[in-house]
């Protein structure tokens, strides 16, 4: 692989394609979403039509498997002309007289952008006309058309901690930021940290919103999250870890806390795979000055025997890649240095500095993989035909690969909608680096045990003579 990433990773060999096709990413308000229902006592309100919270709540609700409640301002033919102030005003009324709500969110669309709702604006008029004192309303613009969730999720984390960060008194608490990634993850993460006796500010924390434990109770606003004192400290902590190497500057909340208030960044890719891990632990033996605990130690073992256990299946991996970039980042690690070299590797973000990242796998024996951004399933078909694909990791979009060219699909990000758990799918951390292992491992022998008859069948055919 050479330094020139445009000479190392074609983008595709097909015509400009004027429309989306089975879409690589969600809507940038359905990644603001996840961000608020990671905030303690907090509410979330989509302003725009019913459509679009409809289908946000149900693409959360098929991939969390619970109850997601998301408000709508209910926007018609009538507002679309005339303008949906007053709309929003009511859907306010209702969602803070039924949830009770500490922190509300409020999302823009496709739709209330393009009507060019000024969104400050109403939310200024109507705290001033209700005299609203208890509750936060924060508003986001999250226009779908011009990002995507990876973006939402990036704008709203951002954009919360811009709402309440102050400056103020020092302290020992860390400041982590996290990604998209599962409720499984997050509670990996806080694991590690614990495991370094360290204290610390996460956000978002939706690992018990979104993955609660059954109570027997439905509860609106489930109890969980990051709370809003923890979050207006943020500026007095030691400094920041972030795990989002592909999160543009414009939009990282670890950026904006180091430039306003100079909180030191440490930026670091997610925590998959060896290489990534490692380089997590490495961080927190600095920070905290301690050894590294035996049951990591031992976990770090179990991947290495793993290793060298499956290397020798997995080097016949042709993996196409895709998802939210720092997943895609993440993942196309992990395979590389397990022998799997990925074919294809795509993403439906265009902002997402994904090439950039990753020119660091140079030595881990990449083929020029084709590199595909702001991309939808129907590009990456293509050149996963082209070249041999044998196996896909991504999210539930990816299911038509295996409907159409047969292609088995590792379900891994957001959103996985067609089968239980996504979750609880872990990846992150030793272990999560060994389930994922599993998992490829057994997916490639799976569909190997499966064709091997035919294809000895097929090798064997001799024609009759003529």
């Amino acid at each position: 692989m050479t330094d020139s990433l445009s000479a190392s990773y074609p983008t595709t060999a097909s015509e400009p394609r004027q429309v989306s096709e089975n879409q690589c990413h969600m809507c940038m308000p359905i990644g603001s979403v996840a961000v608020f229902k990671g905030i303690e006592n907090s509410m979330v309100l989509v302003h725009g039509s019913q459509g679009c919270s409809t289908y946000m709540r149900l693409t959360n609700v098929e991939h969390f498997n619970e109850p997601v409640d998301i408000a709508s301002s209910s926007l018609n033919e009538k507002q679309t002309i005339y303008g949906g102030e007053a709309n929003l005003k009511k859907a306010l009324d209702n969602v803070i007289r039924v949830y009770r709500p500490s922190v509300l969110g409020v999302l823009t669309t496709c739709l209330s952008e393009t009507m060019g709702e000024d969104l400050e604006r109403i939310v200024g008029s109507y705290k001033q006309e209700r005299n609203v004192t208890d509750v936060d309303i924060i508003s986001i613009n999250t226009p779908s058309y011009s990002g995507t969730q990876s973006e939402g999720f990036w704008a709203a984390t951002r954009g919360i901690i811009a709402y309440y960060a102050r400056p103020t008194s020092s302290h020992r608490r860390i400041n982590v930021i996290v990604p998209h990634i599962s409720p499984a993850d997050i509670r990996e993460i806080k694991r590690l940290m614990d495991s370094f006796g360290l204290t610390y500010t996460l956000i978002p924390d939706y690992s018990l919103t979104l993955d609660r434990p059954f109570k027997g109770t439905y509860q609106k606003i489930p109890s969980g999250g990051t709370s809003v004192k923890e979050v207006a400290e943020m500026p007095g902590a030691p400094m920041t870890i972030q795990f989002g190497t592909t999160c543009p500057d414009a939009l990282s909340p670890g950026q904006y806390l180091e430039q306003e208030f100079g909180v030191p960044l440490i930026n670091l890719p997610l925590p998959i795979g060896l290489k990534n891990t490692d380089l997590l632990i490495k961080t927190l033996i600095k920070i905290s000055g301690q050894c590294l605990p035996e049951t990591l130690d031992l976990e770090r073992g179990w991947l290495l025997d793993g290793m060298a256990d499956a290397h020798k299946f997995n080097a016949d991996a042709r993996p196409v890649i895709f998802g939210e970039p720092e997943l895609v980042y993440g993942f196309s690690s992990i395979c590389a240095e397990n022998g799997a070299t990925p074919s294809v590797i795509a993403s439906g973000t265009k902002t997402s500095l994904l090439a950039d990242r990753l020119s660091n796998l140079e030595k881990m024996a990449f083929e020029s993989p084709v590199l595909l951004e702001g991309s939808d399933i129907a590009a990456i078909e293509e050149p996963a035909l082209l070249h041999d694909v044998n196996v896909a990791i991504g999210h539930s979009g990816g299911k038509s690969l295996t409907e159409r060219h047969g292609i088995p699909l590792i379900r891994v990000g957001f959103p996985i909608t067609d089968r239980m758990g996504g979750q609880r799918i872990l990846s992150v951390g030793y272990q999560g680096a060994l389930m994922f292992l599993d998992r490829l491992t057994n997916t490639l022998l799976e569909a190997k045990y499966a064709t091997y008859r035919r294809k000895i069948k097929d090798e064997l055919w001799i024609p009759k003579e003529v």
